[in-house]
């Protein structure tokens, strides 16, 4: 599944341009060939008021619990605890403040808490998987939450997801929404994961992999992780449905 990953970098150092995004028929990803758009994109006649129907939260609506999934039911869910937090940041490196960030995962044994998941692994009855949380003048957020697990998805022998965690910001504006994961350093499924290797350029799938930082573990109950975020410009967070 590297073929293409391999001839985009043969291209590159042939002068071809850099692009951070993979086609939307990536082959090894096999159901994008069944759900990548075939028909002309719809232009969108009055953007101002796209703007005005977009969702939006205020501190009222988003609790302290939202962020901390450990806390979220009675009993402590099961795994390794983590701390992940980062910077928003728009294209000038500019903090993105009072926006809303959510995130849903698998648990530590790497199952979703949803009806139709398939994967014969245990549920935790003490973890959902879903939170939320506000930046805040810095840009930054912050979340607890417990290592998921890497699961078996299907989509060829022995294909596995490394473990991850899926992000979703609105930003300011429609043009900085975003959808996208973040892994964690040193998973020995990334080069097999056609996934994350459909990002043919390395830069851009670094910028999906968050940093261990021991200054932001809590002694004697988690480890941390930071992972930064750019909505908009050259050095963009790659997203499912490119710039």
């Amino acid at each position: 599944m590297c073929e293409l990953r391999d001839a985009y970098a043969k291209a590159v150092a042939g002068g071809a341009p850099r692009r951070d995004h993979p086609d939307r028929d990536y082959p090894p990803y096999r159901s994008s060939v069944l759900r990548h758009p075939k028909r002309p994109l719809v232009a969108v006649r009055d953007p101002e008021a796209m703007e005005l129907t977009g969702p939006v939260f205020g501190t009222t609506d988003v609790t302290e619990l939202d962020s901390d999934l450990t806390r979220q039911h009675v009993g402590e869910p099961l795994g390794e605890r983590i701390t992940v937090t980062g910077r928003v940041l728009d294209r000038d490196g500019r903090p993105v403040r009072g926006q809303l960030v959510e995130i849903w995962q698998a648990n530590a044994a790497g199952r979703y808490a949803h009806r139709r998941e398939q994967h014969p692994a245990p549920l935790d009855p003490n973890f959902t998987g879903v939170g939320r949380c506000l930046t805040d003048d810095e840009g930054r957020y912050h979340f607890t939450t417990i290592k998921p697990g890497p699961y078996p998805w299907g989509n060829h022998t022995n294909a596995w997801r490394p473990a991850h965690i899926h992000f979703s910001l609105f930003g300011t504006a429609f043009t900085q929404r975003l959808v996208t994961q973040m892994y964690f350093p040193g998973d020995p499924l990334f080069p097999y994961d056609p996934i994350l290797q459909s990002v043919t350029d390395e830069a851009a799938r670094r910028r999906l992999v968050a940093e261990y930082v021991h200054d932001l573990s809590v002694p004697e109950y988690s480890l941390g992780y930071r992972w930064d975020i750019v909505l908009d410009g050259p050095c963009a967070t790659w997203m499912e449905k490119g710039r």
